[in-house]
């Protein structure tokens, strides 16, 4: 057997062997922002794709169509949610503003999975903190993770 042959056999078993992204078990619920996310990523995730086909890129293709089936996925379940104005308890899609304990304040919006990321000040809203905090209205104090939090302002 030569050694070219041996090659292309274990990149075709590595491109058969890539797996597929975990889609979540919870209800997909989006922010218009969100959704945006989602459809930017289907557009990518499209083009990249023909430009790894065009170039023969057998294992590029394959992670592309992974993350393609993924956002498709995402996007089929998607429930766009937008809080009702002016409500006084914290919803999906709203921004809450959290004292502590220490008397340091943070603030928190509440998006979908697929558009969370604490490092820019948005959680989950499956997430330990906004499930305290659903349903909540200014002044109501909640624990997690063995913290008190008040809220004490939502936008």
């Amino acid at each position: 057997m030569s050694r070219a042959f041996t090659r292309e056999e274990n990149a075709e078993n590595a491109v058969a062997d890539i797996g597929e992204r975990p889609v979540s078990s919870h209800r997909n619920l989006v922010t218009q922002a969100g959704l945006e996310m989602i459809e930017s990523e289907i557009a990518e995730a499209r083009t990249e794709l023909q430009s790894a086909e065009s170039q023969a890129d057998k294992l590029r293709a394959a992670s592309v169509m992974r993350d393609l089936r993924y956002w498709l996925a995402r996007h089929e379940s998607a429930e766009l949610s937008v809080p009702e104005p002016g409500s006084d308890v914290v919803r999906f899609g709203m921004t809450v503003a959290l004292e502590g304990e220490d008397g340091k304040t943070v603030s928190w919006r509440i998006v979908g999975e697929d558009e969370a990321d604490p490092a820019k000040g948005s959680i989950s809203h499956v997430s330990p903190m906004a499930r305290a905090l659903f349903g909540k209205s200014v002044g109501d104090v909640v624990s997690v993770n063995g913290k008190e939090w008040e809220i004490v302002g939502l936008k």
